[in-house]
């Protein structure tokens, strides 16, 4: 079993060159085009509600400093992840696909492509929706600032996604062909990071995730919170009820900001928290809802006080 893995799993390592890392050229040129047109790097207007308003796509040394670094410990960190994910993909592939799709067909990249998208949406909006899945991806999420260097802001914890590819090798596709379709995703996903875009064309704005849409998104005001979870498409918010249009500037952040620069607090905070509220929990179902529960879940209180009553 583990020869023939092997064998297998060596052929698929040929093929597989990575399109983030190809891409990274094309990031550092945009994200140093929009810094030069952001003329107010470092000033920001106070909101109605107390919040740094910073300027349209402005830019915050020390706010790019933070996403770059954790953009460049998140290749690291991706890479060991999809060396463990190769090893799972390839075995599922070799052994449990009832068929293997050609890689040189067309059909196979539409599928590949469509796929990673759906199973990013659903992935993603579990994210924002199971608290210990959360933990891994607010990091993202933790900039009041919406531009190029806010893309850079991944998650050192891939664990989620890695699981939820899984359908995609066991329906044939090869295992490369997985992280290289994950690759493009992300990819194009960096664009839809910025201000300087306004809305495209109606036809665009209706298929394809934009920077109107995802801008959405990073907002934390109440309107906007959990919406637009799409990749690349968009059509699968307007399918699930999860779609919403851009009418007004968002206000970008965490509902309850980190206030800090330091990469390991951003990507920590939140496990932190959990275990606080884990040890202070009097209940398992309350350690339960504090992990798998909605982020600001908390015990429904009431309830034993009417059960105590009764």
């Amino acid at each position: 079993m583990w020869e023939t893995l092997l064998h297998s799993w060596g052929s698929l390592l040929e093929p597989l060159q990575d399109p983030v890392a190809l891409a990274i050229p094309a990031f550092l040129l945009f994200l140093i085009l929009e810094w030069t047109a952001a003329r107010a790097l470092e000033h920001v207007e106070p909101g109605p509600d107390g919040r740094a308003r910073p300027p349209r796509g402005g830019y915050e040394a020390r706010d790019a400093r933070a996403s770059i670094s954790m953009g460049l410990v998140s290749i690291a960190t991706s890479a060991m992840w999809k060396i463990l994910a190769l090893v799972g993909y390839a075995a599922i592939w070799v052994y449990l696909a009832p068929w293997h799709l050609p890689a040189d067909a067309w059909y196979t990249w539409v599928i590949l492509l469509v796929g990673v998208d759906l199973l990013f949406y659903w992935y993603h909006r579990i994210a924002h929706r199971v608290r210990i899945v959360w933990a891994t991806h607010q990091a993202h999420h933790s900039s009041e600032y919406f531009n190029f260097a806010t893309a850079l802001r991944q998650k050192w914890n891939n664990s989620g996604e890695i699981l939820m590819w899984i359908p995609l090798p066991l329906i044939g596709i090869p295992p490369w062909m997985v992280f290289v379709g994950f690759s493009v995703n992300l990819v194009y996903q960096f664009f839809v990071h910025t201000e300087r875009v306004g809305t495209l064309p109606r036809p665009i704005e209706f298929v394809f995730n934009t920077p109107s849409h995802h801008r959405v998104h990073h907002g934390c005001d109440p309107d906007y919170l959990d919406r637009n979870y799409a990749g690349m498409f968009i059509v699968w918010d307007r399918m699930f009820g999860t779609f919403r249009a851009e009418t007004h500037r968002p206000t970008y952040g965490l509902t309850k900001p980190v206030g800090t620069y330091n990469i390991w607090d951003l990507q920590t905070h939140e496990y932190r928290a959990i275990a606080r509220d884990w040890r202070s929990a009097s209940s398992w179902r309350d350690k339960l809802g504090y992990t798998f529960g909605p982020p600001g879940w908390v015990p429904d209180r009431s309830a034993t006080v009417s059960a105590s009553r009764s």
